[in-house]
């Protein structure tokens, strides 16, 4: 083939450092926009940024010319720089240590879409961790329970 055609969908899952819930709903909004240019400058296509107070979830149309991981290494690196330099805490922020990674076919883009839109809604129901867990075990991801959130 003279040409690389490729359609690959990850959603990124990363928590605030500790899950506090420091990602406040005045300024998160613009974070999640952050964080999709970061996704867009790499060459990748940020379908859907969006979370709550403790969590984010970022939905990317992937390119493979970058590997997930120094995309979720470069995410969570220059947004938590935004936040710092932008004075939004009184504090240094952080995000925790890992994240997960989770692959969709298209028949699934809509459904997943409109389940990361929906995140306040949705964590009124349920807890990240719960969240987290499901995840897993729908992709059937083994996990020790005691490195799950530490």
């Amino acid at each position: 083939m003279a040409s690389t055609y490729t359609q690959i969908f990850i959603q990124i899952v990363f928590t605030v450092k500790g899950r506090h819930p420091l990602l406040a709903k005045e300024w998160r909004a613009n974070v999640f926009k952050y964080i999709s240019g970061i996704i867009t400058e790499k060459g990748h296509k940020a379908i859907i940024v969006n979370g709550v107070s403790n969590h984010v979830h970022c939905f990317i149309g992937m390119k493979p010319s970058m590997s997930i991981s120094d995309l979720a290494r470069d995410i969570k690196n220059n947004s938590s720089k935004f936040i710092n330099s932008q004075g939004f805490l009184n504090q240094n922020f952080e995000w925790q240590v890992g994240y997960g990674a989770f692959s969709y076919s298209n028949s699934e883009v809509n459904r997943l879409y409109n389940y990361i839109l929906n995140q306040e809604s949705h964590h009124s129901d349920i807890s990240f961790e719960e969240e987290y867990k499901a995840l897993l075990k729908r992709f059937n991801v083994e996990y020790k329970e005691e490195y799950l959130f530490g």
